[in-house]
This record gives structure tokens, sequence and C-alpha cells, in this order.
């Protein structure tokens, strides 16, 4: 068993927090001149390629059979999907308005944990997710007033997490994390590939294969690159600190997105966007202290034995 080590788990996830929203930003840059479906499959591309290595070198379990297999291609697919509408609402959005609209997922996670899982969800959790919506509109409203429907592209993101993130709950316990990347990258790259192939055969500029430059290239790689190393980082983290502490952390994406936006795109969330991101992640937080309260509170002792009937 890994010993705990709060401090290099909090490095680790510190990690992920700058090479997450960093990844989003080349995809926004390279979105700029290349089709968003290219940009996809070379992500996942780059994911099997990195990863496979290391899953060969260390012996990790990697074959799935049966409910897992099954699980793991739902998973994939929503990850596409996922990936694919954040890249395509960072061609419309500032870097940290996305990222925090996107910021919704853990308040869908936690309804569908109440509806889909019949998780207990008590009525002040509601009422954080209710406030936290509210903030995720703030951020809209200026978004949605420049650009039109895109600005709603981050929701579907913060869905299709949401849901990627419950089969994850239900896989976690049976699989290797570092060898799940490696498969799912695989499978990613099988189905986007005839996609991309076929799009080109039809003239489809958004789904066609474009040959970039010594420059995009570049980018191409460092997308692959960090956004794999950020999802290792995560995965790490959770093995040196409990995700109790890690949880409140991933906020940290917002404020450093926001300062990612503004040195590369001089982005800046305008007053009411700021006032959104500030109250849902002020809600967010609340939800993550209070299930991490409800967690360490002990559990009820059990009713005592009935008292057996007395003699006649």
């Amino acid at each position: 068993m890994t010993q705990d080590r709060p401090l290099l788990g909090i490095l680790l996830m510190l990690g992920f927090c700058t090479l997450a929203p960093l990844g989003d930003a080349l995809a926004k840059l390279a979105g700029a001149a290349l089709p968003v479906a290219m940009i996809l499959v070379t992500r996942f591309i780059a994911q099997a390629v990195f990863l496979w290595p290391l899953v060969l070198m260390t012996g990790r379990p990697w074959r799935l059979r049966g409910r897992l297999l099954r699980l793991t291609i739902w998973r994939t697919l929503l990850h596409i999907v996922g990936i694919g509408m954040m890249f395509t609402g960072l061609q419309y959005l500032p870097l940290a308005d996305a990222i925090a609209i996107a910021f919704v997922m853990p308040f869908i996670m936690l309804l569908l944990g109440k509806v889909v899982l019949n998780e207990e969800v008590g009525p002040r959790r509601l009422i954080a997710c209710t406030v936290g919506f509210i903030g995720t509109l703030l951020v809209i409203q200026p978004s949605f007033a420049a650009v039109g429907a895109p600005a709603l592209v981050p929701l579907g993101v913060a869905v299709g997490f949401s849901l990627f993130m419950l089969i994850t709950r239900q896989i976690a316990k049976d699989t290797d994390p570092v060898a799940l990347q490696a498969v799912s990258g695989t499978m990613a790259t099988l189905v986007l590939a005839p996609v991309l192939i076929l799009g080109t055969v039809m003239g489809l500029p958004a789904l066609s294969i474009t040959m970039p430059d010594m420059g995009q290239s570049v980018l191409l790689l460092l997308i692959g690159l960090v956004g794999t190393l950020a999802h290792l980082l995560m995965t790490w983290s959770l093995r040196f600190a409990p995700s109790a502490t890690l949880a409140p952390m991933q906020y940290l994406e917002i404020p450093i997105a926001t300062v990612i936006g503004w040195a590369l795109f001089h982005d800046l969330p305008n007053g009411l966007s700021a006032v959104g991101i500030c109250i849902t992640i002020g809600s967010g937080l609340y939800v993550v202290f209070r299930e991490q309260a409800i967690h360490r509170r002990p559990a009820s002792p059990a009713p005592p034995p009935p008292a057996p009937p007395a003699a006649e």
C-alpha cells in the first residue's frame, strides 16, 4: 500500500490544475488554424502512444471483458464528446469563462448521484447546487450576449463529463487507472480516425485532415503530451493524498485559467462573469466540504434488540 504523503499529493494536484487549463489554451490556439476533430484525434493518439509503454513495462493489467469492457466503451465515447465540445467552446469563449461554466459538473454529479445511484443528498447541498447554477448563469450571460448559442457548449461539457465520472466510479475499483487511460486512448483513436477519413473524402472542413506546418505539429504534440501528463498527475496525486484533501484544490483551475487566458489571449472575465465565477467556486467548495463532513460523521449506533417478552 502506498504511504500517505499529503504534501506530494497536493503538489501533484497543483500540477494537474496548471496543466489542464494550459492544455485547453493550447487547443484554443490550435483551433484557430486546424479542425477540432483533428486536434481531438491527435490528443487521443498521443495518450495511447505515451501510456502504452508505461503499461507494458510495469505489467499493469489492461484486458477488459464483459461489463468492464462495455462501460469502458461508453466512458470513451463520453470522453470524446466532452473534450470535443470543450475544444469547440474554446473557439468562441474566453478560457476562464469556458472552464468556469464547465465547473457546474460537480453539481450535476451530485444530482446524478441522487437520481441514478440513490445517494442521499440533503437540502443544504441541493440549495448549494441551485446557487452554483445561478453563478454559472451569470458567467454564461455576457458570453451568450456576445456569441449566442456556443456559450452553452461548456454546459454540454459538464453533462458529458458528469456521466463520464459516473461510469468511472463504477469501474475504478476493478481497473488500473493508467491502463484504463491507455485502452481508452486506443479506443478513441479507432473511433475518430474513420470519422476523419470519411470527413476528408466528403469534403467536410470540420472533419477533414489538414496537413499542419512545423509550428502546428509541435502544438499538436504539446496538446497530447500536456493532456496525458495532466491526467497522470491527477491519478498519482490520489495515491499520496486522500480525495477529501485534493477535491477543493481543483477549483484552482479557474484562477490559473484566468492568468493563462490573460497571458496568451489578453482575455479577462468582465464584472458579471467574475461575480458568477466567485459564486460558482463558493458553492462548489461548500458542496465539497459538506460531503467531507458527512463522510466523517460517525455512523448511527444500531438500535438495541427488542426485550424478550415477560414470562407469563
